[in-house]
């Protein structure tokens, strides 16, 4: 299908209203137009309910998709009782809401990894340097056909995509069952810092003036030449201002007070609007 011009948009964290602005500032017309969302439609905003239900909304029309976040995973575990609500989350809304089933059963048939064109591949934290593109789309498909299983299978999945208190965790092709699972979730939703076979750090969140844990850098600095050029959220000490031939930084930290970012595929034209709440 043809549309008259595509957007991927950064991490909107329930802050519906900036979405809305946001909207406005590209004339965004659902008829002509698609949207691509790079995750964390959730949490630590006032809009969560209203932004889930819109995109949800856009979805079902064939004008947006969304991929996955850490945010929206920890969403569906609190929904199925595997994790506890967090005091920053302002997403009790959702669950308080008649249509709370149907908005996150929807929410787990979202994919891990999209391609919103011919030249991009988007997922909420990234490709780990280890992976191909294709390797990537395999592990994705790998764990979205476990959250997409029976709520009797999802139930005893998602308390295992949680890591213990170790802060590294190092990948393996031999790693099976839930372990393998935790690791995909955590490339594809967590990662930011990572040695060159993939070992990811978590305590890092910083900006890359900081120091880092030795050894480790941020996934993009590791010279892979990729087909494709990755788009990514999840960062947003990055303040989005990475962009090269081979990656593209979404998130501006709208929630944090910084601003909801649009890139424009095509010309790669950026549209922001500031935190209004």
């Amino acid at each position: 299908m043809y549309f008259r011009h595509q957007y991927v948009i950064g991490d909107i964290q329930g802050c519906f209203a900036d979405l809305q602005n946001l909207l406005k500032q590209i004339n965004f017309d659902e008829k002509q137009d698609k949207l691509w969302f790079a995750g964390d439609l959730v949490a630590r905003g006032e809009g969560s309910l209203a932004t889930l239900r819109f995109v949800k909304n856009l979805c079902e029309k064939g004008c947006a998709e969304t991929v996955l976040g850490n945010h929206d995973i920890n969403l569906i575990a609190v929904w199925r009782g595997v994790a506890k609500l967090k005091k920053k989350d302002k997403t009790q809304a959702i669950f308080d809401a008649k249509d709370c089933d149907e908005l996150l059963n929807w929410l787990r048939f979202q994919p891990l990894l999209a391609f919103p064109d011919d030249k991009t591949v988007l997922t909420h934290a990234g490709i780990p340097p280890h992976w191909t593109i294709e390797q990537a789309k395999m592990h994705a498909k790998e764990l979205q056909t476990q959250l997409q299983s029976s709520l009797w299978q999802l139930d005893r999945l998602l308390p295992n995509l949680y890591n213990s208190n170790d802060n590294i965790e190092k990948w393996s092709p031999m790693l099976s069952g839930y372990d393998r699972m935790r690791h995909i979730c955590n490339y594809f939703t967590r990662m930011r810092l990572c040695q060159a076979d993939g070992t990811l750090e978590f305590s890092f969140k910083s900006t890359l003036d900081d120091t880092m844990p030795d050894g480790f850098r941020p996934w993009f600095e590791w010279k892979v030449e990729r087909e494709r050029k990755i788009l990514f959220g999840h960062w947003a000490g990055l303040k989005a201002k990475i962009d090269t031939k081979l990656v593209r930084a979404l998130d501006a930290g709208c929630v944090w007070g910084g601003e909801l970012l649009a890139y424009r595929l095509g010309d790669g034209k950026t549209f922001c609007t500031g935190c209004k709440g």
